[in-house]
Order: C-alpha cells, then sequence, then structure tokens
C-alpha cells in the first residue's frame, strides 16, 4: 500500500514542486469563493424565467447532485491528496486513454470559469455609463469590452504569479465580502418586501417538470454550485490534506447550498406583482440586466443597489482568479501524469506553474470569441464540469474493489450505493443541459484528442521517458459511455429530437450509466498498476518546503 505521507525524497531544489502553505481555511474559502461567483448575481433570475417559483426545487435538486458528487470527492481527495486531483484519480483507475480524457473534461472546465466570470463583471458594469459600450444589445463583447476582458484575465494571471500563500490570502479576503453581501441582501431585501402569495398566483410551476429539470443545468442552477472540486485542485499545496480535505469540501458546499436556496426564495418573493403578470418567463423589471441590484432599486433600497453592483465586480473577480488556479494546477497535473509537455510542470521560485498560467490567459480569450454571452458560456461549462465530475464515482467504485485497504481518512457512507448513484445524477445533469450545448461539447471533446494524443504518439515515438502508457483495455467503456450520452441527448428532448418522452428519458439515462459504471469497474486496471501510477506521483510531487 502506498502512503502519501512517508515521502523521503529531497525535493527543495526540484523545479516541478509545489509548496504546501494552505491550511483549512484556506481551502475552505477556494472552495466557497468558487462557489459564490456569478452565480448568484444571475442564477436565481434565469431560473425563475425557466421553472416558475418551482425554480426552489430546481435548486434542491441541484445541491443533492453537488452533495453526492462531493461526498465521493471527499473520500479521494483524503486518499490521494495531489494536484490537479479530479485529472488524476481516473488516471490511476484505468490509465492512460481514461486518464488523459478526463483530465481533458477536468481542463477544459477550469479553463473556461474565469471568461464567464469576466463576463459577468461586465455584465453587471454596464449600470454605469463608462461600461455602457462594453457589450452589445444581446450580451455579445464590443471590441472595448473584449479589451477589458483581456485586461482583466490579466489581472487574474499577475496575482496568480505572486504565489499561493499571496493566492490563498487574498482569496479569502474577498470571500468574506463575497459570503457577507449575499446574506445582507437576503435579509435586508426581505424585510417588509416578503409576499407569499407570489409563490403561486401565476402558478408554482408554470412550465411542469420539463422546465424544473432544464433549470438544473440550463439557467445555471449547477454552474453556481460548482466550485467545491478547488480544495482538491490545491491538494498538492495543502499543509495537512487528509484532514483538511475533505472538510473544506463538504463545508463548501453545505455554505454554498444554503445561501443559494434562500436567495432563490427572497428573490422571487419580494418581486412586485407587476414585474411577472405576463408570467414568468416574460419576468421584467427596471435594471434587470443586474438582477439583484435592479431589485434592490426597485424595492427602494438604492444604497444597497450600490452595494451590489460593487460586488458585481468582487464576487466573479475573485472566483475567476482563483479558477485561473486551478487551470494551471491542472494542466500540472496533466503533465505529472505524461499527457502534456513537461513545461506544464515547471515552477517558478514561488512554486508557480508558470506556464499553465500563461496558456489559461490565451485560453480565456479564446472562450470571448466562440461562446461571448455569459448565459452561452454556462451551458457549455456546466456539461463540461459534470463530465469532470463523473470521473470520479467510477473511479471510486474501483478503488473500493481494488485498493480495499488503503488508508481513508474520509470514508463515503453507502458507498457501494452512493457511487452509482452520483454517477447516475451526473448523467442527468448533463443530459438536461440540452443538445444545443452537448454537441459543441463534443467537438471541444475532440479538440482535446488532437492535443493530447498528438502528444502522447509524439511521446511514444520518440521514446520519451515521461511517455504515457495508453491502457485501451481498462478504458474500453470509454467511447461507448461518450458516443451513447451524445444519442441519447440527440434524441431526448432536451433540446434533441424529442423521440424519448419525459421520464421515459430520464429512465434510459439512469440504466445506461448504471451499464457504463460496473462496466468500467469489471475492466479497470489492476491493482498493481493502480499501485504503480499513485506511487510514480507521490515520487514527483514530493513537496517543496
Amino acid at each position: 500500500m502506498v502512503k502519501v505521507d512517508h515521502v523521503t525524497r529531497d525535493a527543495t531544489r526540484d523545479t516541478s514542486s509545489l509548496r504546501r502553505d494552505v491550511g483549512l481555511i484556506g481551502l475552505m474559502w477556494a472552495s466557497v469563493g468558487s462557489i459564490i461567483g456569478s452565480g448568484w448575481l444571475y442564477g436565481a433570475e434565469k431560473a425563475v424565467v425557466t421553472a416558475g417559483p418551482a425554480a426552489i426545487i430546481s435548486w434542491v435538486i441541484g445541491a443533492v447532485a453537488i452533495v453526492l458528487l462531493a461526498l465521493v470527492h471527499a473520500e479521494l481527495g483524503g486518499m490521494f491528496p495531489v494536484a490537479g486531483g479530479t485529472a488524476r484519480y481516473p488516471h490511476y483507475a484505468f490509465g492512460g486513454v481514461a486518464g488523459m480524457s478526463f483530465g481533458w473534461f477536468s481542463w477544459l472546465q477550469a479553463a473556461t470559469v474565469a471568461p464567464i466570470e469576466v463576463e459577468a463583471m461586465i455584465g453587471y458594469a454596464a449600470h454605469w455609463n463608462f461600461a455602457k459600450g462594453f457589450q452589445h444589445a444581446d450580451g455579445t463583447l464590443t471590441i472595448s469590452g473584449l479589451i477589458v476582458a483581456v485586461v482583466l484575465m490579466a489581472l487574474f494571471v499577475a496575482v496568480n504569479f505572486l504565489g499561493v500563500r499571496v493566492l490563498a490570502h487574498t482569496n479569502s479576503a474577498a470571500t468574506w465580502w463575497k459570503i457577507a453581501v449575499p446574506l445582507a441582501a437576503i435579509f435586508i431585501i426581505a424585510v417588509g418586501n416578503f409576499h407569499p402569495h407570489n409563490f403561486t398566483v401565476e402558478g408554482f410551476a408554470p412550465f411542469g417538470a420539463k422546465g424544473v429539470l432544464g433549470a438544473t443545468s440550463s439557467s445555471g442552477i449547477i454552474f453556481a454550485l460548482l466550485g467545491f472540486e478547488q480544495a482538491i485542485q490545491l491538494a498538492g499545496e495543502s499543509r495537512d490534506p487528509k484532514r483538511d480535505l475533505p472538510r473544506a469540501t463538504l463545508g463548501s458546499v453545505a455554505i454554498g447550498a444554503v445561501i443559494y436556496v434562500l436567495l432563490q426564495v427572497v428573490f422571487i418573493a419580494a418581486l412586485p406583482h407587476s414585474s411577472f403578470a405576463h408570467g414568468w418567463a416574460k419576468l421584467d423589471f427596471p435594471g434587470i440586466s443586474g438582477p439583484w441590484a435592479g431589485l434592490a432599486t426597485l424595492v427602494g433600497l438604492g444604497w444597497l443597489s450600490v452595494v451590489l453592483y460593487l460586488d458585481a465586480v468582487i464576487s466573479p473577480g475573485g472566483t475567476g482568479l482563483i479558477y485561473t488556479t486551478a487551470t494551471s494546477r491542472v494542466s500540472y497535473g496533466l503533465s505529472k501524469n505524461g499527457y502534456a509537455p513537461k513545461i506544464f510542470a515547471k515552477t517558478d521560485s514561488r512554486g508557480v506553474p508558470w506556464f499553465g498560467l500563461i496558456i489559461s490567459f490565451v485560453t480565456g480569450i479564446v472562450c470571448f470569441l466562440p461562446f461571448p454571452s455569459w448565459q452561452e458560456l454556462v451551458g457549455f461549462i456546466t456539461s463540461a464540469s459534470v463530465l469532470m465530475y463523473a470521473g470520479a464515482p467510477l473511479a471510486y467504485g474501483v478503488f473500493a474493489d481494488k485498493l480495499p485497504n488503503h488508508e481513508r481518512p474520509y470514508r463515503l457512507p453507502a458507498g457501494k450505493v452512493l457511487a452509482p448513484l452520483s454517477f447516475v445524477v451526473a448523467n442527468l445533469i448533463i443530459y438536461w443541459a440540452g443538445w444545443d450545448t452537448l454537441w459543441r461539447l463534443g467537438v471541444a471533446i475532440v479538440l482535446g484528442y488532437v492535443l493530447l494524443g498528438g502528444y502522447a504518439w509524439y511521446a511514444t515515438s520518440k521514446n520519451l521517458p515521461d511517455a504515457p502508457v495508453m491502457d485501451w483495455k481498462a478504458a474500453q467503456w470509454l467511447p461507448g459511455y461518450l458516443v451513447g450520452m451524445g444519442l441519447i441527448s440527440w434524441q431526448g428532448g432536451f433540446g434533441g429530437q424529442g423521440n424519448i418522452p419525459l421520464w421515459w428519458d430520464i429512465l434510459v439515462v439512469a440504466t445506461f450509466s448504471l451499464a457504463v459504471y460496473y462496466w468500467a469497474r469489471a475492466t479497470a486496471s489492476k491493482p498493481e498498476a493502480i499501485e504503480r501510477s499513485i506511487e510514480e506521483v507521490v515520487v514527483t510531487d514530493a513537496p517543496a518546503h
């Protein structure tokens, strides 16, 4: 059995070592700061337009789904406290092909969040006259808006170059603010503006079950709740990862879920009836482009709207900052696993993976081009995120079978039930995102295979020492999984052909997911191959002190 604690290698001179400078609060706030970003500024409005007051149920569904996934990650994070963990668990369990695939999904998710947060900052800033020219009427960026977006991305990267300790302190200060402002908005607006009849006067669920389920993915609910994995990504820089990772992961989800559900309840209850008298789908009021600030002004709390407009810069900015960090750590993990050039694993004197930061900056700029509006980016990233998360339940099942005696600081209760259930839930969220989003995600997946697969071929053909071993047998289920989800989405009722009726589609996704789950467990890597992969990571990830 491999133990991560007992590393004797002196890595103080290693130019590819991270520094263990982050404590429990730093990890917790990295996750909470990622969860509370632009999602709180837009999520409640987008969800109620899609589902009506039943959006509250959508938030509960989303919270349950994220809790299930977080529970699985909490055990894996304690077992394997390595940088970019979400990109590496499938590598341990299924070898090169699956590891490369889920590593790409993880990187894709991390790299595209910072541009989303920049979009949100610019969108809210349109309240001020100087920023009105940054966006077109449809939310796309103008030339001046694109310049501002590039400057903001550069700022995220610059702060990251100061090192993880400075980053943790910066993010911690921002997160205290990011928690305080939504809570203040909830209680201040609710006092004197809570109208219970709003939940039923135009119908509680005017768009039925389809609206409730669709809102979970397409309106930004899952996107808003994402971020708990930031503690996992920073595991290689945690002072006491086996103790702190599970606490930070689960604690951040609990904080975020409670805040978001309360936000949705108060947003619905505080609206004047005139704003939704023509139906929730036609919700409209002055300042709706900045929903919470506009609502504060509408109910006579102009001073609060000023605070909220200020927060619209701080909250998304903090989230974009930490996801820029995550992008470089995931690319660091990909490089350590042999899927990307070794330059991604090189760190500077502050322990920062500098090349990964530069690439995250370039990628962020590119993201403004094909997906310029916040809503389009949200739909895309939600699917990429959950596809990334889906690798963890699969890996959990393998480790439960093949590594039963491995040290587990946190043990998932009823894991044999919750792990496959969380995989089913992840695939349902992917399906609910809709075909229009999933075909774009498919294009991005193919691009990843070209980039990472091309490097793997090059490394193998040149007999490079870090060339990955592509275990096709252990990943034989993967093509069927990706193609199968695409076909179900194409034939389903969420933007597809509509040939699979509602409720039957849920049964189809669940049955398909369970088949893939047990197929993957049956064909996974052998225990000795898994332990060999873990041991290689323990040596190469030895921390600098």
